[in-house]
């Protein structure tokens, strides 16, 4: 027989051959990842045997529970039956330590414990490593260089900022409820403290409450939002790979493109402006920066301080915490005093015998507003802007109780839980604004609208500051109540949203006394 006539055959039983070595190759590497899964799994049990956990399913986890009662639901009814902390596992090979309880919250939140790498890395595509991601030395510089944008001589001015645009919000408000009373005003608040942080940390100019490119920002950060979370809870998305994929992946990728672009286009305005003849010198001289030229200046002064990666990545977070976290807030207050008429009116009493018809509200007004303020807190208990935050143990803990675990656990704390826990927070679910009187007493980690030590919110007196002033002008100028066939579903959705919407029905005041016309 000729060479020629068996090298077809040679060469099919080379690739067979080849094929037979790379099946056995994908075997054996298969079976080492079982391994290591199964010992992953076995090392999480053992590490987390000193807590509870109501029985999962070896691979899906306590999914379906959490997919048919609804993620809150679910966790008030382990709050009630689990004292301080539960397991709760994600799937097969990832569980965390749910928390709820002050002594622990206080133990893990005055530690140096890392942002939880496999939650927060979903973030970087969207916000960079900015304040929120930074660890270590790099985290404390940025804090330190970006205090002083909080100091109260810049957040004084803002009030008057603050109280413009609400006043933009509800004269859109008067409007649409001349033709129907009920409004969903979770989108009318988000745009409204969009255009608070632009005028107030970006120097921007104009309002954005009416500009559509804004609008398309807002939804860009809403969808970036349910797929981050919808990603975190689904085994087969946690590769980068895998995930950029898929149809969600492409999804993800989209609207971050849309957040940065809106991102890029404020650094872009405000350095145009700071070319113009004298202008640099003007802001230069000033005795306190905003936000942004404290980033730029940065920059300027020291090429090698602030990249424009780092630069984009710190707009991008103060965009996204300073607007989006103070629109749930704000949204779910004004829901909460509508749905509690009685303190409502005792609210807006107050307000009108500070401020009359609210023409003018100062930094001076927001201290003298007690009973407000108590409810604000109160709704914030309620309904925390960030339902939960999360760390991974860098070393060993010991909790008071005695309990313990090693370093590489996922602590998850829920402050929704801690808010609602009712050894807390006694009949947590009543709406009770006297837990917050001058005078009263509670652990110094029971209430954690801002989260706690040394990484609490850098920007919570702004927060607080336009929480007051949209309450204070909105109650001036309008009843509001539920709309019964709309009753809002808290979800966690990186801040608190609701399913449906938060829907109102509102009433506008006829005169700065109180009585009313039904429109």
């Amino acid at each position: 027989m000729s060479v020629s006539a068996l090298s077809p055959s040679r060469a099919l039983g080379g690739v067979s051959g080849l094929l037979q070595v790379v099946s056995l190759l994908g075997l054996v590497l298969l079976l080492i990842k079982a391994a290591q899964l199964y010992l992953r799994r076995q090392w999480l049990l053992k590490a987390l045997h000193h807590f509870p956990s109501p029985p999962s399913h070896w691979f899906y986890g306590h999914k379906q529970e959490y997919q048919e009662e609804g993620e809150l639901p679910h966790l008030l009814k382990r709050v009630e039956k689990y004292p301080r902390a539960c397991v709760r596992w994600m799937w097969g090979t990832r569980a965390l330590l749910l928390v709820y309880d002050p002594d622990y919250m206080k133990m893990v939140l005055g530690r140096s414990d890392p942002k939880a790498h496999v939650t927060y890395r979903c973030l970087k595509p969207w916000i960079g490593t900015g304040l929120l991601l930074l660890e270590g030395q790099t985290w404390f510089q940025h804090r330190r260089m970006l205090t002083p944008a909080f100091h109260y001589d810049i957040l004084k001015p803002y009030v008057g900022i603050m109280a413009d645009s609400v006043r933009v919000m509800l004269d859109k408000w008067e409007e649409l409820v001349s033709q129907d009373s009920h409004l969903e005003i979770f989108g009318h608040v988000s745009l409204m403290t969009l255009d608070t942080i632009m005028k107030c940390a970006f120097s921007q100019q104009g309002s954005v409450q009416t500009d559509r490119n804004s609008q398309s920002y807002i939804q860009a950060i809403k969808d970036v939002s349910h797929l981050i979370i919808s990603r975190l809870r689904n085994a087969f998305h946690q590769n980068d790979l895998i995930y950029r994929l898929t149809p969600e992946g492409h999804w993800n990728h989209r609207a971050c493109q849309l957040a940065h672009q809106h991102t890029d286009a404020v650094i872009k305005e405000r350095k145009a402006r700071l070319q113009k003849e004298g202008e640099l010198e003007k802001v230069r001289s000033r005795r306190h920066l905003d936000f942004l030229d404290i980033l730029l200046f940065a920059r300027m002064e020291n090429g090698s301080s602030l990249s424009d990666e780092d630069l984009r990545a710190e707009v991008d977070t103060f965009m996204f915490e300073g607007h989006d976290t103070t629109a749930s807030g704000i949204s779910w207050i004004l829901y909460a005093l509508a749905s509690h008429p009685e303190h409502q009116q005792r609210c807006r009493e107050e307000i009108q015998s500070l401020l009359a018809d609210g023409a003018s509200i100062t930094w001076d007004h927001l201290d003298q507003m007690p009973y407000t303020t108590m409810c604000i807190k109160e709704a914030m208990r309620l309904y925390p802007p960030v339902p939960v935050i999360s760390r991974e143990l860098s070393k060993p803990i010991t909790f008071p109780d005695g309990r313990s675990l090693p370093a590489g656990i996922l602590v998850s704390l829920s402050i929704y839980g801690l808010h609602h826990n009712p050894k807390v927070w006694p009949n947590p679910e009543v709406f009770d604004p006297t837990r917050f009187a001058p005078g009263s007493t509670r652990h110094s980690h029971a209430f954690l609208p801002f989260s706690g030590g040394s990484r609490n919110c850098i920007g919570k007196q702004f927060a607080m500051n336009e929480l007051k002033v949209a309450v204070a002008l909105t109650l001036l100028r309008f009843e509001l109540s539920p709309d019964p066939s709309r009753v809002p579903v808290p979800t966690p959705i990186m801040v608190l949203r609701s399913k449906n919407g938060i829907h109102l029905q509102l009433r506008k005041l006829s005169d700065p006394g109180g009585d009313k016309d039904k429109l």
